[in-house]
């Protein structure tokens, strides 16, 4: 038996919240396939998983007004008022986006620019210091090059994201070469990966 298998699976009781964070905006792309498997992997584990599709949501840039320094709240009220929610209760959080440019897309962007008044609240305000909870994070990326530095950028990107939002930066899956609509599933060796990773999220072990 597998090691991330042996360490206890958590009951319905336990509540266990895993967020799928979505950044792609294209339907069933090479991320979305290797988010929906650890998803699976995650649910397999116990958890009750939700997944977030950015592209649908309307969400405006970051203003950069600061209006968040008064109580922690961000002024624009669109949808990032449900996310913020969705983000605060999860136990664990998945981000998953491909490369654009050697970046996370533009709408994964927003995202993490609005949660600067998450940021606002854990650093400067001292909100949220009551939540004791072991929280930890995923990044799921696909990329179409093979550059050394190719995920870099996103991987410095979504560990400050997840340091805003109070996430442990646990592990990530990236994958280099995979460009054409569906070519991940020419590869059970990373859907294999993307589930273990959705599992170990919940269990706790890194890989």
């Amino acid at each position: 038996m597998p090691d991330y298998l042996r360490l206890r699976r958590y009951n319905s009781e336990d509540n266990m919240k895993v967020l799928g964070i979505m950044g792609s905006p294209r339907k069933q792309s090479n991320t979305e396939i290797l988010l929906d498997k650890a998803l699976e992997g995650a649910r397999e584990a116990g958890a009750d998983v939700e997944k977030v599709m950015v592209s649908r949501l309307k969400i405006s840039p970051c203003l950069e007004i600061y209006a968040c320094l008064k109580d922690g709240d961000c002024a624009i009220k669109d949808d990032m008022q449900a996310l913020y929610k969705k983000l605060l209760e999860a136990d664990h959080i998945i981000f998953a986006s491909p490369i654009f440019f050697y970046g996370i897309t533009s709408q994964a962007k927003a995202v993490v620019d609005r949660c600067q008044a998450l940021w606002i609240r854990r650093h400067v305000l001292g909100m949220g210091k009551e939540d004791k909870r072991e929280r930890s994070g995923a990044f799921i990326s696909v990329g179409a090059t093979r550059g050394k530095k190719l995920f870099d950028g996103s991987v410095l990107t979504v560990k400050y994201f997840f340091d805003a939002v109070g996430v442990q930066y646990f592990a990530d899956l990236l994958v280099r070469g995979i460009d054409n609509k569906g070519q991940i599933r020419e590869h059970p060796e990373a859907l294999e990966d993307a589930f273990r990773l959705g599992q170990q999220l919940v269990y706790g072990k890194q890989r």
